[in-house]
């Protein structure tokens, strides 16, 4: 997920699991493991840049109940290599492996007109192009291939968002016809 909007919705969340936090929370990244023995950590930024994972202020974990300073190190392919204040080793770093990092959404900035951060469109209904209903989105997920919405009625490609219409509270999906009919033959 970027935290900052996208043009084109959800074009590349890199990321094995997107979920947005709930109460009003973003997921910025993920820890993936330690690096060296000084309680470094490798993360998957979910932000445009790696580096700006830093730029919202302190992160907290899924239960909201620990923050964490954060400072990058070094950027990588797909992430960067932070320091969490409190987190001096190596031991202290591998026990935190798979922890999302989350911040209050009133931390990202405003957005221009007609664009969006990808956890608005949780919560939505999603509509096809003749407006019929195709469920409510669910999550955002990606394991590896590409960002997949998870919608009552199917899967659905993140590429397939046409349109968002957040103060209708609707999003319009495009799919190829063979996805069409795979989620369509999973509903009888």
């Amino acid at each position: 997920m970027s935290a900052r909007a996208q043009r084109q919705p959800l074009p590349n969340p890199t990321r094995s699991s997107l979920d947005f936090g709930g109460a009003g929370r973003v997921c910025l990244g993920r820890i993936v493991g330690a690096k060296g023995l000084k309680g470094e950590l490798r993360v998957r930024a979910y932000t445009t840049r790696a580096r700006d994972i830093a730029a919202y202020g302190p992160v907290e974990d899924e239960t909201g109940q620990r923050s964490f300073a954060l400072s990058v190190v070094s950027e990588t392919e797909g992430g960067a290599v932070v320091r969490l204040k409190g987190v001096t080793d190596r031991t202290a770093a591998e026990k935190l492996k798979g922890m999302a990092l989350y911040v209050p959404r009133e931390r990202l900035p405003p957005l221009p007109e007609g664009e969006y951060y990808q956890g608005d469109l949780i919560g939505l209904d999603a509509v096809d192009e003749s407006g019929r209903g195709l469920g409510r989105v669910r999550a955002i997920r990606d394991y590896g291939a590409g960002a997949i919405l998870e919608i009552e009625g199917g899967l659905w490609p993140a590429g397939a968002v046409a349109t968002v219409d957040l103060r209708a509270g609707k999003k319009v999906l495009t799919q190829p016809a063979e996805l069409i009919a795979h989620n369509e033959k999973g509903k009888h």
